[in-house]
């Protein structure tokens, strides 16, 4: 169950996952961010890349009545905040194809590898990436082949222990194509998924 849960890990990391469309619509996460500093600067621009063209008119209103509105007082300005923070990020996870749950608390556990993406954007290196991706391919590959070699001196004439070889065989062969194939198309994915809109 490890081993499997390792392979849809590095599959949900090139494909997506609900890991990082909670970070998406986290009061942290970076789309609030944009919608942030949009309302503090009053430039819608910083939260229109996060939604694709054809929402744009969506959000220049929201954005327009959230500025207006959050000049009358502070309650009004947190309230006024809020609603735009929740109107970007329902149209920007509708432009991914995703549901709109709710805005999510700040400080949610996101594991180890969105802190490292996004780390790899601020500083400028990929490194952190790629060591925590190696270790967990690695140790994947190596807990899957363990347990087919395990199993592949079973007595011929034990047809339960040879089935269980079969299994462990199987998911060997495909965990690693699984990974070889995701490593192969994840740009051609990425391309195909994004066009001009980019997560």
């Amino acid at each position: 169950m490890k081993t499997l849960l390792t392979f849809l890990t590095v599959m949900v990391l090139v494909f997506g996952s609900k890991a990082v469309y909670a970070h998406c619509d986290a009061l942290d996460g970076p789309v609030v961010k944009a919608a942030q500093k949009a309302l503090e600067t009053s430039k819608v621009d910083h939260v229109l890349i996060w939604v694709k063209a054809e929402d744009e008119n969506e959000i220049r209103k929201a954005f327009e009545q959230a500025l207006a509105v959050r000049k009358l007082n502070e309650t009004a300005k947190i309230l006024a905040d809020r609603y735009f923070f929740e109107t970007v990020v329902r149209v920007h996870r509708a432009g991914e194809g995703a549901p709109y749950t709710g805005l999510k608390p700040a400080g949610l556990d996101q594991g180890p590898a969105i802190p490292a993406a996004d780390h790899a954007l601020t500083s400028g290196s990929v490194d952190e990436v790629i060591h925590l991706l190696d270790e967990s391919m690695n140790n994947g590959v190596k807990e899957v082949y363990k347990e087919m070699i395990e199993r592949k001196g079973f007595d011929s004439h034990d047809v339960k222990a040879g089935r269980k070889f079969v299994e462990s065989y199987v998911k060997f062969l495909h965990y690693v194509e699984g990974l070889y194939q995701a490593t192969r198309i994840s740009a051609e994915h990425h391309e195909v998924e994004t066009g001009a809109h980019e997560h």
